[in-house]
């Protein structure tokens, strides 16, 4: 029964990462910052090195490759177009940082998911199979770390920004 949840797992982060492959290139191009661009470029290119991890695990497994459409994923990106399109009528940075807030939602589905699956391989004692998530998992946590640092840099700018519009105000 674990080995069936397992494998109903994986094909549930393949399908999200396979949306993913669509979505971070919309993501990239939406970008304004450049480090913010290349983050989600350097994440396109790791995103490809999941998939091929996942389809190792279902050979691990004995299981055939096959994703299951996964929902929670599709509102995930749903709402990350609709944060492109509403990033438009906004400043860079507010963009951006809205951007960020879209795509750490994505990191944390990713994390929770891939140490679920981590969690059960370990049960059934499948080692090479939990290796494989975990690094993954660690992946998508780096990822987060990154765009967190990101978010930072653009809410001390943003933030600058304010302060002097209200000082300026103030002195009129």
């Amino acid at each position: 029964m674990l080995h069936e949840l397992l494998v109903s797992e994986l094909q549930d982060l393949l399908h999200a990462e396979g949306q993913l492959l669509k979505a971070l290139p919309k993501m990239a191009k939406a970008a304004h910052d450049p480090k913010l661009k290349t983050a989600f470029e350097a994440h396109l290119k790791e995103t490809e090195g999941q998939v091929e991890r996942l389809n190792q695990t279902f050979g691990l497994l004995d299981a055939k490759i096959k994703a299951k459409p996964c929902k929670a994923m599709l509102g995930l990106v749903a709402e990350g177009e609709e944060t492109i399109t509403e990033g438009k009528e906004k400043g860079n940075d507010i963009a951006d940082l809205a951007l960020i807030v879209a795509a750490q939602k994505v990191e944390h589905y990713e994390m929770s998911g891939y140490g679920s699956a981590r969690a059960i391989a370990e049960q059934i004692g499948s080692s090479k199979v939990a290796k494989l998530l975990s690094q993954t998992q660690t992946e998508e946590e780096k990822a987060d770390k990154l765009l967190t640092e990101i978010a930072k840099r653009l809410m001390e700018r943003a933030g600058q920004r304010v302060e002097q519009g209200a000082h300026a105000t103030a002195t009129r």
